[in-house]
């Protein structure tokens, strides 16, 4: 087995560019560009700050716990289910899953206005893009058509997501910061308020609510971590992968900001139609309208792609956690193909539902945002779990091998684990407060959806949790135990309380095979 990864690994090592342009594919994405541009140049300032306190920690930590648990299931469930156990792991892994399906209601809309653009009547395309009837019959049509070829497998889910990325996104973004610089270096006009400050006004808090949303663009590079171990010295190597498609990214997306800011005025700019508008300007100011349609295409292209490779991924997390005993048989039920169908139906049913909520928000707009940061909400919830496993685990698991470790000691850890966490707990915070720039309807409806949403989201894997049964593990999973079950018979449902009575009675056992010396001072202390 050594022999077969040690073949492997000398053909398969990834190389600094390859791992840096996979960081890149991984997080750009185009739609939420217009957000920011309303911020003019103070929009590069927040690029940097999420990039500094959110991006590379994320990667830094999340690289770190992956290679720690390169040969164990799980992921932000094992991560974090080590530093504070099952339940808290099954809360980071629900967190994960939940949120990408509040989310698709979100990057859907981007791909109902992007079909509406592919006409050639700017002002029929416009209102078809605002009617919410036709945006909600495209959210349900891409998602579910999304949703039958993941059930196909993950085979035709990486052909289309490959090369809906490219299409989608890359070439796109490309072509959309060359227009801009021609556009500007010819004499275009140049719409966006070169007077105001590259740092924001920080006395404005309502202000600061768009540029919170900021962080979920960047949200995903902890999946990038699976790739630690896939490049040569990875303790050189992949920071510097890291810091690379870091910049590329903030480059990506200043630049692609900045270029729908020189061709769109602020008070004309929409979170939901902007995008292909500012593209449109300029093909009709370089005379080529004719690109317009074929970009809206290119765009819902790319919008599949996401959409496909999030449905197939988080949903395969959860399902592998719920089948060591986390979640009902009902929900454990594959196809024929081993794709995880029920709960891909589970999640069609709940996007279902959210896509239903245009008929009560105000405007398509409205709907956009208050899910945009629903989704932010949730999503740092999980991430302020995974910073402080990374800093619990260097305590609790001392003696773990790490083949990747941020610094020597502890302090590395301590420094970049913190800015993470305080970085995602100020986004949290100000995700809360309405943003002043885009109408949401009532206050109390958006406060009551953001408050309730969130408390009930964050309630339900506890009431699962509480439910579970021995019964629902499924006796062909293959799920290594956590690391103070080592010497026991491993009951991946067994909470901290059954845990410790466990280890209780083996103290009073004098004849107990169990509980090592080897398992104690590994754990150091994680009893």
């Amino acid at each position: 087995m050594d022999k077969t990864k040690s073949t492997v690994g000398k053909v398969a090592k990834l190389s600094v560019m390859t791992l840096a342009i996979m960081n890149i594919t991984a997080v750009v994405s185009l739609r939420g560009l217009p957000s920011e541009a309303v911020y003019g140049l103070s929009s590069a300032f927040y690029y940097l700050f999420a990039a500094i306190v959110f991006l590379i920690p994320t990667a830094m930590v999340a690289a770190e716990l992956a290679a720690m648990f390169s040969d164990k299931q799980g992921g932000v469930f094992r991560w974090v289910g080590e530093a504070f156990g099952p339940k808290t792991g099954f809360l980071a892994i629900w967190l994960q899953w939940i949120e990408s399906t509040i989310w698709y209601p979100t990057v859907l809309t981007f791909g109902a206005v992007s079909i509406a653009f592919i006409g050639m009547n700017d002002a029929h395309d416009a209102a078809l893009a605002s009617n919410k009837i036709f945006t909600l019959a495209i959210v349900l049509a891409i998602y579910w058509i999304a949703t039958f070829i993941a059930l196909k497998g993950l085979d035709w889910v990486g052909k289309i997501s490959k090369w809906g990325g490219m299409i989608g996104t890359i070439i796109p973004a490309a072509i959309l910061i060359i227009l801009g610089i021609v556009y500007i270096s010819t004499g275009g006009h140049n719409n966006m308020d070169m007077s105001q400050s590259f740092f924001p006004d920080l006395k404005k808090m309502d202000n600061l609510v768009l540029a919170s949303s900021i962080f979920l663009f960047y949200a995903g590079m902890e999946m990038m971590g699976v790739h630690v171990m896939d490049v040569n010295n990875p303790s050189r190597n992949y920071p510097k992968a890291i810091i690379i498609g870091s910049l590329a990214t903030v480059c990506i997306f200043v630049l692609g900001t900045f270029s729908l800011g020189f061709i769109i005025p602020v008070k004309d700019i929409s979170l939901t139609q902007s995008l292909l508008i500012g593209f449109d300007n300029y093909f009709k100011h370089f005379h080529i309208s004719w690109a317009g349609p074929i970009m809206a295409i290119a765009l819902m292209f790319g919008v599949l792609a996401g959409v496909l490779t999030w449905v197939a991924g988080p949903s395969k997390g959860i399902f592998t956690v719920g089948k060591a005993g986390y979640l009902p048989p009902f929900f454990q039920r594959s196809n024929k193909r081993g794709v995880q169908r029920n709960i891909l139906l589970v999640q069609g049913g709940i996007v279902t539902l959210l896509a239903l909520l245009f008929v009560v928000m105000p405007s398509v707009q409205s709907f956009y945002q208050i899910l945009s940061q629903l989704t932010v909400l949730l999503y740092l919830i999980m991430y302020m779990l995974m910073f402080a496993a990374g800093i619990v685990l260097r305590y609790k698991m001392k003696s773990t091998p790490r083949p990747f470790r941020l610094g020597k000691g502890n302090g590395l850890m301590w420094l970049i684990g913190a800015v993470g966490f305080c970085g995602s707990l100020l986004a949290f915070v100000l995700s809360f407060v309405p943003p002043s720039q885009i109408a949401t309807g009532s206050n109390k409806v958006w406060y009551s959806v953001l408050i309730i949403g969130c408390v009930v989201v964050v309630a339900i894997p506890y009431i699962i949790y509480a439910m579970r049964k021995p019964s629902w593990r499924d006796p062909k999973a293959e799920f290594a135990p956590f690391h103070w079950e080592q010497g026991q018979s491993a009951q991946p449902i067994m909470d901290n309380t059954t845990t410790n009575t466990t280890r209780r009675n083996n103290n009073n056992n004098n004849n107990s095979p169990r509980r090592p010396k080897n398992t104690s001072s590994n754990n150091n202390g994680a009893e």
